[in-house]
């Protein structure tokens, strides 16, 4: 390893407040491509610039960039600590030779529903209702501070909770994988996030795709109802197919909107010939 450029140079109190500040518009481009990649890609911007600044630096610079555009979903108050985590291994894959660079998204893929179990329940169900119900109850008896208390017991954690995320994502995540390369686990950590990241896509898939058949038809004297038939072979099987042909699309290169015009098309066909 190399120390080239070592981390007071780059996270520096300049970069750390950018970035700190970008977080809050995480969800501001938000699709169904790379869910808030894009925004997540603006929040370590800064980082990634001043980790290479030089006209040499523009491919490893531009391979960065292209890796910040993952997709990337997670409870928004939570999002600094993996992207913490990912300024620093981008750090490492800088300065050490044999850096596996698909391990930066990887990583972050295993932490985002582990995290955003942890932030929904505790940001959207716990503190946001207290925070309701505290400002409600003042608002209704015309008291001023109802909406400015919502606002402070709401954005209080949410502002803690993005500062140290990033300080310790930051700090704890090149720590981490300096010596969980020196003892050479980073192999079997890159693998095992992978195989927990592949898990959630799939959790996300099943519970955000929703797809079933209404078609049936008769042989005889029975009668058969064929999205029964599909769940007893496999529960969720057409929501995987379409996703399945949907990255195999992907895959050859066919743009995002001609795939959704696509969608959309044979949503209405499939509809109207009353199969979905």
């Amino acid at each position: 390893m190399t120390d080239k450029t070592t981390k007071t140079e780059i996270m520096d109190k300049t970069t750390f407040r950018k970035i700190f500040w970008r977080s809050f518009l995480l969800q501001g481009t938000w699709n169904y491509i790379n869910g808030a990649g894009v925004g997540a890609l603006y929040m370590i911007l800064p980082f990634i610039r001043k980790l290479y600044p030089k006209p040499e630096d523009k491919p490893a610079r531009i391979s960065a960039l292209k890796r910040g555009l993952a997709y990337f979903n997670i409870t928004p108050a939570l999002a600094p600590f993996p992207m913490g985590i990912a300024s620093s291994m981008e750090e490492q894959n800088k300065n050490i030779a044999d850096f596996d660079p698909s391990s930066i998204n990887a990583v972050k893929a295993s932490l985002m529903g582990p995290l955003s179990g942890i932030g929904d329940s505790l940001f959207w169900g716990t503190i946001r209702v207290i925070a309701a119900g505290i400002g409600i109850s003042l608002a209704k008896a015309g008291n001023v501070l109802g909406p400015i208390l919502f606002l402070v017991i709401y954005n209080i954690p949410n502002f803690i909770a993005r500062y140290y995320g990033l300080k310790y994502g930051y700090e704890l995540g090149g720590d981490f994988i300096q010596k969980a390369y020196k003892n050479g686990y980073m192999k079997i950590i890159t693998k095992a996030a992978g195989i927990l990241g592949m898990i959630m896509v799939g959790a996300m898939t099943f519970s955000t795709v929703t797809l079933k058949t209404i078609l049936k038809f008769k042989m005889g004297s029975m009668s058969f109802d064929l999205q029964k038939i599909l769940d007893q072979i496999m529960l969720g099987i057409i929501p995987l197919t379409v996703t399945l042909i949907t990255f195999w699309l992907i895959r050859k290169k066919v743009s995002a909107n001609k795939i959704i015009v696509l969608m959309v098309i044979l949503s209405f066909a499939l509809s109207a010939l009353k199969i979905l």
